[in-house]
């Protein structure tokens, strides 16, 4: 059995003295493994590291197996966000939650798609955050657990939507809201068509993702945010006070 795709690096780890197993997020086959023959060697390391798309394709005898695969680069993005701190915390944190959450050789288009926008925006450090909130949010979108950020939850209204049940993640307006806005999340308003987003949106967008990832992808499993998404919103909080 083979297959071609393109794919976008998660996640290497080295395998004997001169492989690597290569997770890859494809558009079409979803995140997908396979050994690469010669993976450790110099010239693959560089061409393996997360964030890269690459062309692959992927061979083995049937369908079950980890298979084989080789691998050309189409965009090789980590060199141009190694000396940013806040884009390379992006990158690492994209990439380490579509691997722990996205289940394997399942497509998801739309994910992928909104993938490879966030990474091609990472050398526009104005915009890329949000864009990387939008992008968590359509990951909960795909993985049935979506929120519902169209009208208010109690009057049905479309403007002035602030906040956010936990309970059901529908949105609510100021107004509604009341007394019991303390109890409720901040919806940051680029996420509702507000305009650009500023770095305290951008801060109360993540928490708003953060909480429903743990809530209700990751805690049902017992598991927690990946690390590098865990720290995050430090190094954002970090460049906007600097």
């Amino acid at each position: 059995m083979d297959w071609s795709d393109e794919g976008i690096v998660l996640h290497v780890r080295p395998h004997g003295e001169s492989s690597a197993i290569l997770e890859l997020l494809t558009r079409d086959h979803g995140r997908h493994m396979g050994l690469v023959r010669g993976g450790g060697s110099k010239r693959m390391r560089g061409v393996l590291q997360p964030g890269n798309t690459l062309s692959v394709t992927w061979r083995a005898r049937l369908q079950e197996h980890l298979g084989n695969y080789t691998a050309e680069p189409v965009a090789q993005r980590v060199a141009t966000v190694l000396a940013d701190r806040q884009a390379l915390a992006g990158l690492t944190s994209s990439a380490a939650l579509a691997s722990a959450v996205l289940p394997e050789r399942e497509a998801h288009p739309r994910v992928y798609d909104g993938l490879t926008i966030l990474l091609d925006a990472l050398d526009a450090p104005e915009t890329w955050p949000a864009i990387l909130v939008r992008w968590e949010l359509g990951l909960l979108e795909d993985l049935g657990f979506g929120l519902d950020l169209s009208a208010c939850a109690l009057t049905g209204e479309t403007d002035n939507l602030a906040y956010v049940s936990p309970r059901s993640g529908r949105a609510v307006t100021a107004e509604a809201a009341g007394t019991y806005k303390e109890r409720l999340l901040p919806l940051p308003p680029f996420l509702t068509g507000g305009g650009q987003a500023s770095a305290d949106d951008v801060q109360d967008g993540l928490r708003l993702t953060g909480f429903f990832l743990e809530k209700r992808v990751f805690a049902p499993t017992d598991k927690q945010l990946p690390v590098p998404r865990i720290g995050l919103a430090e190094v954002l909080a970090a460049s906007a006070g600097s």
